[in-house]
């Protein structure tokens, strides 16, 4: 039998019209929690840039003096770091500009992109990032690969240079919503406007940290040029090493970087000797002064050879048959030896951290090690024996005199003082451990998102290894709607939400961790620039 529909009255179709209609407007609201969401990371990554201006600036003060100091060795290297200045300032402030931009749009002319009031509106972006008249968004994609080009040509670093290219990426992941959209469109279209500003604040950040990155790279290259080095050391060379009572002594005194990681070719009267070094031979049985010549040979960063020549005096001496000689030294027992000189060396090169202990080493030629002795001002010093110690500095800025003495002959002696400056510890890079290496960024393999343990961080540059105390950090990720999700963690580990919210992630889905704070070996508290983007791969 059929079922009769019973007539609905005017006044129930007016309620099912208004039901449709709040519907069809909660569907099209943002949720305010996700808006505050954005509010949270744009204020984050505010911080972050001001601190990564900051360093900038302080990295480029020291290029200027160094350029001004000696602007033959370091000229070359300072032009680079100008040029990637300007560039730089041009892209921000160009960026800084589309900010106030949409914020105009959205709110009126009082606008301000860190404050917004219409936060949801979807056309602000649109109107001022893909208006064909302007093509703003087209032009900004254009300075970025610019920009990431020129950063991209100063790096040498296979993994700094992915990094980097990740960051600074124009291109459209490939799904099926994204077919047939350019990167513009991509980041702006149907956006709402806290979103737009937030994400032109993360490229603003994005820029200044490849900024940091080119130079730090042209700053350790004009302080050490050609050769890549990791220490530095004092060394006396003097014309010959007998003398006759009255003669004067001549010598050449220098410090000298070296890098004990990569040892030279060394040549003497045309034949290669011991990679170590270490060179030895029967002088000629007549006496007289001699010269020994020879050349070391070893490549520079790129890759080229480059080579030096030395010339070493010595002099063979007529024995006394009436005493006792030194086999050594070819001097009569009666006769004293020079003193040998010092050389102290910092194993982290010239420069000391404050908070930190530091490693140093000592050695004196010509004197019983035994008698050697070390003291220092301007902070703590630990013997760990056979003249190994570590030194501690008080503060940053205040410079630590060390003091070798030694017994020469029954008699205490000063040998020699060193000065060496006091920084403070440079910040750590966060990472993920992942199958025995530090994951610093980057694509993620999707088993290894989902084992996410903990976030560590440590100074890691080839130099220093030192480990860092993660007290907390945020995770941000993108629903499919685009709307950001903010999860922060109390302490080093990944919370469970987080892990959550990773392994519901799809291929090539990215999140970000932000807003690191931790503590290292000087108990400064530290809150770490930029973000870590993680792609799941």
């Amino acid at each position: 039998m059929p079922v009769k529909k019973r007539p609905v009255s005017p006044r129930q179709k007016m309620i099912n019209l208004m039901y449709i209609l709040l519907m069809a407007m909660l569907a099209l609201n943002v949720s305010s929690d996700v808006l505050k969401g954005f509010t949270l990371m744009s204020d984050s990554l505010k911080r972050t840039t001001d601190a990564a201006t900051r360093e900038n600036d302080n990295l480029y003060a020291d290029f200027a003096k160094m350029a001004e100091k000696n602007p033959d060795a370091v000229k070359a290297w300072f032009d680079k770091a100008t040029a990637t200045k300007h560039k730089a300032d041009e892209l921000v402030t160009y960026i800084v500009d589309l900010r106030e931009a949409i914020a105009h749009e959205a709110d009126g002319a009082d606008g301000d992109p860190d404050n917004l009031d219409d936060k949801e509106t979807l056309s602000a972006a649109e109107v001022v990032m893909l208006n064909p008249m302007t093509n703003q968004g087209e032009k900004l994609r254009k300075m970025i690969e610019d920009y990431r080009e020129l950063i991209l040509s100063h790096i040498t670093d296979q993994r700094q240079r992915a990094i980097v290219a990740s960051n600074l990426s124009t291109d459209v992941p490939k799904r099926q919503e994204t077919i047939g959209q350019n990167w513009e469109e991509y980041m702006f279209e149907q956006m709402p406007a806290i979103a737009a500003v937030t994400m032109l604040s993360k490229l603003q950040s994005d820029v200044m940290a490849s900024e940091s990155e080119v130079l730090r790279t042209l700053l350790a290259n004009a302080n050490i040029q050609d050769i890549r080095v990791n220490d530095v050391r004092a060394f006396v060379v003097p014309e010959k090493t007998i003398y006759g009572p009255g003669e004067t002594f001549r010598a050449n005194i220098f410090m000298a970087a070296i890098d004990t990681t990569a040892k030279p070719h060394i040549y003497v009267n045309g034949e290669e000797v011991a990679l170590d070094g270490k060179y030895s031979f029967t002088v000629p049985s007549e006496p007289g002064n001699y010269t020994l010549t020879g050349y070391a040979i070893m490549p520079n960063i790129f890759g080229e050879m480059i080579r030096r020549d030395f010339t070493q005096m010595y002099s063979v001496g007529q024995a006394n048959k009436n005493t006792t000689t030194n086999p050594v030294t070819n001097i009569s027992p009666h006769v004293s030896p020079p003193l040998g000189s010092a050389t102290l060396a910092a194993d982290l090169m010239n420069v000391l951290y404050a908070g930190f202990d530091n490693p140093m080493s000592i050695s004196v030629s010509g004197i019983d090690a035994s008698t050697i002795s070390l003291s220092m001002t301007g902070g703590s010093l630990t013997s760990l024996g056979n003249n190994k110690y570590t030194a501690r500095p008080a503060a940053v800025g205040q410079n630590c005199v060390f003091t070798v003495s030694g017994t020469h002959q029954g008699k205490s002696q000063t040998i020699g003082t060193f000065t060496f400056r006091v920084r403070k510890l440079p910040d750590p890079t966060p990472y993920i451990p992942a199958g025995g290496d530090r994951f610093k960024g980057g694509r993620l393999s999707k088993g290894a998102t989902a084992s996410l343990g903990a976030l560590h961080a440590a100074i890691d540059d080839g130099l220093l290894d030192i480990p860092f105390t993660v007290t907390s950090f945020q995770a941000v990720f993108h629903d499919r709607m685009g709307n950001s999700i903010v999860e922060p963690s109390a302490g080093a580990s990944f919370t469970e939400r987080q892990r959550s919210l990773v392994r519901d992630m799809r291929r090539n889905q990215r999140f970000y961790i932000s807003n690191v704070h931790c503590i290292g070996p000087d108990k400064i508290p530290r809150v770490l620039p930029g973000a870590m983007e993680i792609i799941v791969n």
